[in-house]
């Protein structure tokens, strides 16, 4: 009880007041999307940039636990795309979309300030390693199988384009990547430029947590119950069950087990209907499951919390 006291309701009371705020008109939803937009295109970048310039690429990039974590996203994607396929006979294209769901945890909005409270900031390494990789990994994926999908027949050069287009227009992944370049100099961040970055990066969770809770109210759960609750189920519960698995297998230290299970417990992020309204595919679906997993993260996490503890 004293984890979804202390750690986890400070993290959704925040995404209340941005709910409430654009619930009750004291906040336009055109503010919200200024607020994500500031968030997703700077803030955050701001806050990745500086975390992996700053990783030892040496030691806090363990494989076993990258391995635990992004084969269990790999399952989970390929469950949420083939349980689509034989259980709900969708076409391939919104299957994909829907694994994507399945696939994309919120590792930063919800798993960074949830770690942060139930273990401290020093305990972040792990996670900054997995954020490292997330975008770039989960969007690999899941634009890489959509456009086989949809561009079947098309030669491999143009499919590559396609990807890539879509890879490096996602501030998140440039961020990683300058992240990472910046890092391999072996040059510290001049300490002006490391205080600039630290100004904006502060203000990046409780806006962008803020900013979440405008953004749920604009989605209503309607229809598509099944496909909902499919994907809940492998996000919040799945995931984290085969990294746990994965990391008991391959003897991963304390640190990084938490970091790993409990991002991996986390709801799909705002990325998974940014996703579907991309391709305009099974965007129903992406809303709600990120709103209802979203909420229901709440139990799920303390659950995780507590079975960590």
């Amino acid at each position: 009880m004293q984890n979804l006291l202390d750690v986890i309701l400070p993290v959704f009371l925040v995404i209340g007041f941005g709910y409430m705020a654009v619930w009750r008109k004291l906040f336009p939803i055109s503010g919200i999307d200024g607020v994500m937009k500031f968030t997703q295109n700077f803030a955050i970048p701001c806050l990745l940039f500086q975390a992996i310039a700053k990783l030892d690429l040496g030691s806090d990039f363990d494989p076993a636990l990258l391995v635990s974590f992004y084969a269990g996203a790999a399952i989970c994607f390929a469950l949420g795309l083939f349980g689509a396929r034989l259980l709900l006979r969708r076409p391939w294209e919104d299957c994909v979309a829907i694994g994507f769901c399945c696939l994309f945890s919120n590792s930063v909005l919800l798993g960074l300030p949830i770690s942060e409270r139930a273990y401290g900031p020093d305990a972040l390494t792990g996670n900054f390693a997995i954020i490292a990789l997330h975008s770039p990994f989960c969007y690999g994926l899941g634009i890489t199988v959509m456009e086989v999908v949809r561009n079947r027949g098309q030669s491999t050069v143009k499919l590559a384009g396609a990807v890539g287009r879509a890879m490096f227009s996602n501030a998140l992944v440039l961020a990683i990547l300058g992240g990472f370049a910046y890092n391999l100099t072996g040059q510290p961040i001049p300490g002006v430029v490391d205080d600039a970055l630290s100004l904006i990066a502060r203000a990046a969770l409780p806006a962008a947590l803020f900013a979440l809770g405008g953004v749920l109210i604009q989605y209503r759960p309607e229809g598509d119950k099944i496909a909902i609750a499919m994907v809940c189920i492998i996000a919040l519960l799945v995931h984290p069950a085969l990294v746990w698995c994965f990391g008991t297998a391959l003897s991963l230290p304390q640190d990084g087990f938490r970091s790993g299970v409990l991002t991996a417990a986390m709801a799909p992020g705002f990325n998974a209907y940014i996703f579907a309204n991309m391709y305009g595919k099974s965007r129903r679906v992406a809303a709600s499951s990120v709103l209802i997993a979203t909420g229901a993260s709440l139990l799920t996490v303390w659950l995780w919390l507590e079975i960590l503890a």
